[in-house]
């Protein structure tokens, strides 16, 4: 005679109930339950983005523009058609009463940009909060890589924009949280300014490591940094004028570090623009047969430290490339500045919204593969933890739970 646990009876209960009986709520509803909601209509209030708005209100508009991330819509006609059959479950997923051509395309061209801008960075902080990131990271300190990525677009169709040689094009700017993995700022801009012009908007903390790339070698910015009482580390951009203050007689071919000294700028302009000493480390990489240049305001991390936190810069890079292959941000539901904007911070928004669904739900599953299953689920009915997560198989169940019953002979 087999006996079953109470919890294992239980456990198969529901799951044969959410398998064959489930007629609640489609995936997507419940994938919006883990937006912020209240800070939106906080964000649309008060740039009254609802103002003269009859039925496709700004949260139509979002979600929207989420389904066709997620669902990897290719285009304004591709996502239109798709979401036709479903128009009599449009209540339900949050679309409004209807969502045509024009009705998209005229929010995508008058929606205030600060809406979803504001949006996604809230989205953007609550999924950094979720997520533990790398536990045993070198140094305790936090530690963010800032870069960009030009998106390049048709010029005789996306008119408002200039890059150069007759080419058009925008560029996004992100600070990226090396630990958590994650996003922490975004901005977007015309992909004619400057990389650094833009340092002076990242929202720094004390005692907070921020990588930079050779193209944000610009003293002021960096004594910026400094008086934030936050460190940097960059890249030497081209060859600078210095003394050495103290030489560290540092050298460990083993290691790659070839220099480590503290420095003051000799430069007209740099002495002024920098006028504090920092530390210039000198890295040879074997492998790619290279000498590198970094210099940082901070003298406690080891020169081997400095050069590590450098190569931690390209998390960000590879963000770049997970979102251009996996989210639309290259094919675009408009051609106005607005529509391209407001898209973009859509696709930052979808990606932490699947990166707050894998840490509430304590997924085991790359952010890609539950994409995945996301891409093809979005209007069907079922549970979404049932659906994310694996289900062992009944035998191994039973397996698991069964006791056998033992008769003694008297």
């Amino acid at each position: 005679m087999v006996y079953f646990s109470i919890d294992y009876l239980c456990e198969k209960f529901r799951f044969e109930s959410s398998r064959y009986m489930y007629q609640g709520r489609y995936v997507f509803s419940q994938l919006c339950d883990f937006l912020p909601k209240r800070i939106f209509d906080r964000l649309v209030d008060k740039y009254e983005g609802n103002k003269y708005v009859k039925s496709f209100s700004c949260w139509n508009h979002l979600l929207v523009l989420l389904f066709g991330q997620l669902s990897n819509r290719e285009g304004l006609r591709d996502l239109i058609v798709t979401l036709a059959p479903f128009k009599f479950a449009f209540h339900h997923l949050g679309f409004g009463k209807s969502v045509t051509r024009s009705n998209l395309s005229k929010a995508n061209e008058v929606r205030e940009v600060r809406i979803f801008q504001k949006f996604a960075d809230r989205v953007v902080a609550i999924a950094r909060e979720k997520r533990d990131g790398i536990k045993e990271f070198f140094i305790s300190n936090k530690v963010y890589a800032f870069d960009s990525s030009t998106i390049s677009l048709c010029l005789s169709v996306y008119w408002w924009t200039k890059l150069h040689h007759g080419k058009g094009g925008v560029k996004l700017h992100e600070l990226y949280d090396v630990k958590a993995d994650i996003p922490a700022f975004s901005v977007v801009t015309d992909a004619s300014l400057h990389d650094s012009k833009v340092m002076d908007l990242i929202p720094y903390e004390h005692g907070s490591f921020y990588i930079f790339d050779r193209a944000y070698m610009v003293t002021t910015m960096l004594f910026l940094i400094e008086t934030k009482g936050a460190f940097f580390v960059v890249r030497e951009k081209h060859k600078m004028v210095f003394e050495v203050v103290q030489d560290r007689n540092y050298n460990n071919p083993s290691t790659g570090v070839m220099a480590d000294q503290v420095i003051k700028f000799k430069g007209h302009k740099t002495k002024k623009q920098y006028p504090k000493e920092l530390r210039r480390v000198v890295f040879y990489d074997k492998e790619g047969n290279r000498t590198f240049v970094f210099y940082t305001n901070n003298f406690d991390i080891t020169a081997e430290q400095v050069a590590l936190l450098y190569k931690f810069r390209w998390r960000v890079e590879l963000f770049f490339k997970w979102l251009k292959q996996h989210l639309r941000i290259k094919e675009f539901y408009g051609t106005t500045e607005n529509a391209v904007k407001i898209q973009i911070y859509a696709a930052i928004t979808a990606y932490c919204l699947v990166v707050i669904v894998q840490e509430e739900l304590k997924l085991d599953m790359d952010t890609y593969d539950v994409l995945r299953i996301l891409n093809t689920t979005l209007l069907t009915k079922m549970p979404l933890a049932d659906l994310l997560r694996p289900k062992v198989s009944l035998e191994a169940e039973d397996e698991k739970y069964a006791q056998l019953e033992i008769k003694f002979e008297d």
